[in-house]
């Protein structure tokens, strides 16, 4: 999108697999069979995630199959009490020889994990995650191109936001300013996104905007690094959102994404904006709380020195807004004009 004792690794949907997915190549005894024998009660069909996890995916399940109905796609059980879903079933040590035809056109490039070795052990959980910074085949609008990358978008009441964190490296002068990478590794990148610090997120060599500086053009939208037609969500916007899915005590669950938050904290993102746990850069350079933290900018500021983020944290369901150090960096995510 890994955490906890149940992962569920998906990527942009691909054509649904047939239930000969069961056949699997893997040498140990312990794999699942496509007779069933080795099936430990999974159905050949189960209606949601929620469902999916009250079943066992030990290694005596490994590459059993199910259809999973709300993703419109097949799921594979790991033997590890994963589930993957999408194109990194391609990635799998199962036999999916008899379903090569329809899968043959959804490839991915994308690592399967993460091992830095400047990750603690929360972090770590990183590495058995999807390798792409969107985690779930929720309700997208359709899709946004920005930088060469192409993002999903999502409409979520009147809004419509990026489903996605950016992942636009912004440069001032020809070099890089204001944003990092998680660690400074580009797998976390290709995961998360980029981190940046309010004055990049604000495109501060064109506003003026920054740690220290009040911004003069706080009245409107401000597009900041947003695409044309984007701009960064002010305080007020993100209000909104939170409103829209039921409010603070339950926005957290309902917008973060069904995968890839530590101690299986995951939520249900049921309106497709799949949240990731992105972490965050501190002003001394120190990285922190991947795996656990989701934070994005908005471009409202409350003093020369800080400004109103949202939040969303492993510990609790809730969400809601608070005001940060400039210098941070953080998460950003766009929201149409």
């Amino acid at each position: 999108m890994k955490f906890g004792l149940l992962k569920v690794f998906a990527l942009v949907s691909i054509v649904p697999l047939a239930v000969a997915l069961n056949a699997c190549g893997d040498d140990s005894s312990t794999s699942g069979s496509s007779d069933g024998s080795n099936r430990g009660g999974i159905p050949d069909t189960v209606e949601t995630f929620m469902e999916l996890s009250d079943y066992d995916c030990g290694k005596s399940q490994k590459c059993v199959a199910t259809y999973l109905t709300e993703y419109h796609d097949m799921a594979v059980c790991d033997g590890n009490n994963g589930w993957v879903i999408g194109t990194l079933i391609e990635k799998m040590d199962c036999d999916f020889s008899s379903s090569s035809d329809k899968s043959s056109d959804s490839k991915s490039n994308d690592p399967a994990g993460v091992t830095d070795d400047s990750s603690d052990s929360k972090d770590e959980a990183i590495s058995s995650s999807s390798s792409s910074n969107s985690s779930s085949s929720g309700p997208a609008a359709g899709t946004l191109t920005y930088g060469g990358q192409t993002y999903r978008t999502v409409v979520i009441g009147a809004q419509t936001w990026m489903a996605e964190n950016l992942n636009y490296e912004y440069k001032v002068n020809g070099s890089t300013y204001g944003n990092w990478c998680y660690n400074d590794s580009a797998l976390y990148c290709e995961r998360y996104g980029r981190l940046y610090t309010w004055a990049a997120a604000m495109d501060s060599a064109t506003t003026g905007c920054g740690y220290g500086a009040t911004c003069e053009t706080d009245a409107g939208a401000v597009q900041g690094i947003c695409p044309d037609g984007w701009h960064l969500p002010s305080r007020a916007e993100w209000d909104t959102l939170i409103a829209f899915v039921g409010g603070e005590d339950v926005a957290g669950r309902r917008l973060r994404s069904i995968s890839g938050w530590y101690d299986n904290a995951n939520g249900d993102d049921g309106y497709g904006f799949s949240a990731l746990p992105s972490g965050i850069r501190h002003g001394n350079g120190g990285f922190n709380n991947a795996g656990q933290n989701a934070n994005f900018w908005s471009s409202s500021e409350s003093s020369p020195d800080s400004s109103s983020q949202m939040y969303m944290y492993y510990t609790v369901r809730s969400a809601g807004l608070v005001d940060n150090a400039k210098n941070k960096a953080f998460s950003v995510r766009c929201v149409k004009d």
